[in-house]
């Protein structure tokens, strides 16, 4: 059963996005100049795969066909610092994505032809096997629910979502993908490597 297969009921925003403007309208409220960030999925979620890379060579797939665009942390950190150094950002809101919209599968083939290893993806059969495949110890039940409910619409969404933010900003395309891997391809790799 793919976490979709579940009866889950959505509500017009997801989990995770009422937290998150939960705490923009406390800082909305405080007066204090803001500008805010919403990146999406981060590049170094990637990282949440190491356990089973290293166990038996092969990556948890929660969405499937889904597809997103991953963000380098580095580029949400240079916009972060010309957001904190420049004048014309203050109140002002920031989607950002990375350029390249991915598969799961499509992000492994990636990083396999990096570091030189034949990496299996395995789609997961229940929500609760998805939300391990993030927090292999557990995760309290709200955040399980969360999770199962953003990779639900993880799955759904075939087309995927982009911005132009980070290069209309920085003046240059975010960082690619296959970059973030080469710079983390040791990690990858394992002490063996080293």
């Amino acid at each position: 059963m793919h976490p979709s297969s579940a009866h889950v009921a959505f509500d017009p925003i997801p989990a995770m996005g009422r937290w998150h403007h939960a705490r923009e309208r406390i800082v909305r409220g405080s007066g204090v100049p803001a500008t805010f960030l919403r990146p999406g999925g981060f590049m170094t979620n990637a990282l949440d795969w190491l356990p089973t890379i290293r166990e038996g060579g092969y990556v948890l797939d929660p969405v499937g066909p889904g597809r997103h665009a991953p963000v380098d942390p580095a580029d949400i950190a240079a916009v972060a610092a010309l957001a904190l150094t420049e004048d014309g950002h203050q109140g002002r809101e920031y989607v950002l994505t990375g350029g390249e919209l991915f598969t799961v599968a499509e992000q492994v083939r990636i990083l396999s032809e990096t570091i030189g290893r034949d990496l299996e993806v395995r789609e997961t059969a229940t929500p609760a096997e998805a939300v391990r495949s993030r927090f292999p110890h557990g995760a309290p039940p709200a955040l399980a629910d969360a999770l199962t409910e953003g990779f639900a619409l993880m799955r759904a969404d075939t087309a995927g979502f982009r911005t132009d933010t980070v290069e209309r900003l920085l003046g240059r395309e975010p960082r690619a993908f296959r970059v973030w891997c080469a710079r983390h391809a040791d990690t990858f790799r394992g002490p063996e490597s080293g």
